[in-house]
């Protein structure tokens, strides 16, 4: 065996044994339960997009009731199974239906999404409940959260979360009205649009990811850094 390939060998285990560490040391101090592995994930669009209305309408796992000018009224078809958990003493809901942990509450107060987006900022800088990837909700993740009938306060989503944030931002552009028009979820009734308002409160959302995907995650890093070094 040459010296190189040795040399190459020897770099690989040494950074997939470094960020197996990491990962074993970020879960502990963390503490996050793991998902209900008797559910089947349903896997909701986590990355932002910019969406006219067609493709809004054209969304999974959402029953329509009625479509107007600037979007529709309609509830999520998911079966969810919902767990309040407190971690290092901040609340969180996990959703073992799709995998995502949702910020019990949100904001306390309506904001621009400039200014929410700066909010969630601040929750990664803190780590709340010990993570630093928390962002809104895609529309899917948002309308997700959408029950058929009014369970909480006079709005519709489960009672594990707070029924203060009646409206909440998304992620996603719309494309009819351009830059800084995003779409919202109205949870009184069930309205998925992109309204002229420009405030609304903000509900971080995170996607947990399985111990088997993040090794799996770590094998593809420590591998592109591998074949980096061979042509070095």
């Amino acid at each position: 065996m040459s010296k190189y390939l040795l040399h190459n060998i020897v770099i690989s285990f040494v950074l997939l044994l470094v960020l197996i560490i990491q990962v074993a040391e970020s879960e502990t101090i963390r503490k996050a339960p793991e998902l209900d592995k008797t559910h089947t994930t349903i896997n909701l669009r986590s990355s932002y997009s910019k969406l006219d209305r067609s493709q809004v309408y054209s969304m999974s796992n959402i029953a329509i009731r009625e479509k107007h000018d600037k979007g529709f009224v309609g509830y999520s078809t998911i079966n969810h199974s919902y767990e309040k958990e407190s971690i290092n003493g901040e609340i969180v809901v996990i959703d073992n239906a799709t995998g995502l942990m949702w910020h019990q509450s949100g904001s306390d107060e309506y904001m621009d999404l400039v200014n929410a987006k700066q909010w969630i900022e601040k929750l990664n800088n803190k780590g709340y409940a010990g993570h630093n990837d928390w962002r809104l909700q895609t529309v899917e993740e948002a309308a997700s959260l959408l029950e058929s009938n009014i369970k909480n306060d006079g709005l519709k989503i489960d009672t594990v979360f707070s029924h203060k944030q009646e409206w909440i931002w998304t992620g996603d552009e719309c494309e009819e009205f351009g830059h800084g028009f995003a779409w919202a979820v109205y949870f009184g009734t069930g309205v998925i649009c992109s309204p002229s308002c420009s405030l609304f409160y903000a509900r971080p959302v995170r996607l947990i990811i399985h111990n088997t995907q993040k090794f799996e995650q770590l094998y593809t890093e420590v591998s592109s850094i591998s074949l980096r070094s061979s042509y070095n």
